[in-house]
């Protein structure tokens, strides 16, 4: 039971942080969604965002992060 009570707690933790980490991005008014590349359709009663460029951007910024992260652990 004590394991369990651990990993809400680290759990918890890594909600707040990521919460803490969206609320400053989003004061940054980065365009993030909005880059040259997103398709955006807008219809008479619905609007769709198709963010690729934006994905594919996340994509690489975190596979190189996580390439990093890698290497300084071995």
């Amino acid at each position: 039971m004590n394991d369990v009570g651990k990993l809400l707690i680290l759990a918890g933790g890594v909600l707040v942080f990521l919460g803490v980490v969206l609320t400053v991005v989003g004061r940054l008014d980065l365009p993030l969604g909005r880059l040259p590349g997103d398709i955006v359709y807008r219809g008479k009663n619905t609007t769709v965002y198709f963010p690729i460029v934006t994905s594919i951007l996340l994509s690489v910024v975190l596979s190189v992060l996580l390439y990093f992260v890698g290497r300084w652990r071995r």
